[in-house]
């Protein structure tokens, strides 16, 4: 311990003003080693427990497809299935099993890749199954939605998918789940997946509501009204201006 304090000292920086003083960067003492190998050591076993929750979802959902043999009509029913008990772990596991909810969602999208199932059907699926069921048991939403976004676009660059087209989808899924939930969840589902599609800035726009025809026409029709009203008023007053000077025509002639 004396020698890393030692190494530490040694190792200074000199400002402009003359004044040396340690690099922080330098070397680590003892205690900052211990800190960094375990922090490294808990994020290289997240990424182990990451990817082995992404092979279970990718072979179980493959098995079960296999087995009924209608890919199709079975694939909506497991991929709700899937998602509910990914959610319900976090009752009994805690939020932080929130994380698992992006590797089970991309384990579903590979699954589906694997045996020729629709991905673009299925990345909806997936993303409405996952909001609605984290409303259910009290979840953090938003954030479960971003998470499951998240997996599906990872799912679907790995497959050489169009990216697109699945973020769209997932996306409107999420939306859709969450106006199934409470206006104020959609907002916070909508405004948490903005960051998510990045650079597809149309996706979220496209999910988005648009005004109705019925709102159209009745904008248009006042519109007309209010054109019409204008152009009566206007040919009221040029009627008036005439019906006066025939009046002071006809008093003139009178007059001589």
């Amino acid at each position: 311990m004396a020698e890393a304090k030692k190494e530490i000292q040694q190792v200074e920086t000199k400002s402009d003003s003359g004044f040396q003083f340690p690099n922080p960067f330098a070397v680590l003492g003892t205690a900052g080693r211990a800190v960094k190998d375990g922090i490294v050591s808990s994020l290289k076993g997240l990424q182990e427990i990451e990817a082995e929750i992404v092979a279970l979802t990718r072979n179980t959902i493959i098995d079960v497809l296999r087995a009924a043999g209608d890919v199709t009509k079975e694939g909506i029913n497991v991929i709700a299935d899937t998602m509910k008990g990914a959610i319900q772990a976090t009752e009994e596991v805690g939020t932080g099993a929130i994380t698992s909810v992006k590797s089970v969602a991309k384990g579903l999208i590979l699954g589906v890749n694997e045996v020729g199932g629709d991905v673009v059907k299925a990345a909806s699926e997936i993303a409405r199954d996952a909001v609605k069921n984290a409303a259910a048991v009290g979840a953090d939403v938003a954030e479960v939605a971003r998470r499951t976004v998240e997996g599906i676009i990872e799912a679907t660059r790995e497959i050489g998918g169009n990216v697109e087209e699945v973020a769209k989808a997932a996306v409107t899924g999420a939306v859709e789940g969450a106006s199934e939930v409470s206006k104020t969840v959609t907002t916070s589902v909508k405004e948490v997946l903005v960051g998510v599609v990045g650079s597809t800035k149309e996706v979220l726009g496209e999910t988005l509501p648009k005004p109705s025809k019925k709102k159209e026409e009745k904008t248009e029709v006042i519109e007309v009204k209010a054109e019409t009203v204008s152009e009566e008023a206007s040919s009221a007053k040029a009627e008036s201006k005439e019906t006066k000077k025939e009046a002071k025509a006809k008093s003139t002639k009178k007059s001589t």
